[in-house]
């Protein structure tokens, strides 16, 4: 069986198996099963899904670390929310990324999905001028100011 060890720092945000967990001092994690976790910078709040990749991004996230109902509607918010922004960009590697993820949500591979999502939103954030999200932390927790999330 292969385990899979995490550094986590003071006011780190893990989501496992669709368990929100915030960390109170730094640690060092073992996972020695198969679970769907994200963590730090991974994780999307929803009020940050502002622009059409980041409701990608976001829908995949839902895909991948919800209760089974919200994973079947993540997965289907994904497909729709695809389909408007490859029907709407002129960029043919956004298309062809979207298609992938798509193919790897839908066989299960979400995690894979959320970095290929990941490059469509930072692409997206060029070709707007937006600024980049703010990790998790950051947002939800002020004591952790100034802190590097890792992720």
């Amino acid at each position: 069986m292969s385990t899979l060890v995490l550094e986590l720092r003071q006011g780190d945000l893990m989501v496992v198996n669709g368990a929100p967990i915030r960390f109170r001092n730094r640690t060092r994690i073992e996972l020695a099963a198969k679970a769907r976790f994200l963590f730090g910078k991974q994780i999307m709040a929803p009020e940050a899904a502002t622009t059409p990749a980041r409701r990608i991004y976001f829908a995949l996230q839902t895909a991948y670390i919800g209760t089974d109902e919200e994973r079947s509607r993540g997965l289907t918010s994904a497909r729709a929310l695809i389909a408007e922004f490859q029907a709407a960009t002129t960029s043919g590697l956004a298309r062809e990324m979207l298609r992938q993820a798509l193919i790897l949500a839908e066989t299960d591979d979400c995690y894979q999905a959320l970095k290929l999502a990941r490059r469509v939103m930072r692409h997206e954030e060029e070709v707007l001028g937006i600024p980049p999200l703010m990790p998790v932390r950051q947002l939800a927790s002020p004591r952790a100011e100034g802190s590097r999330v890792e992720g």
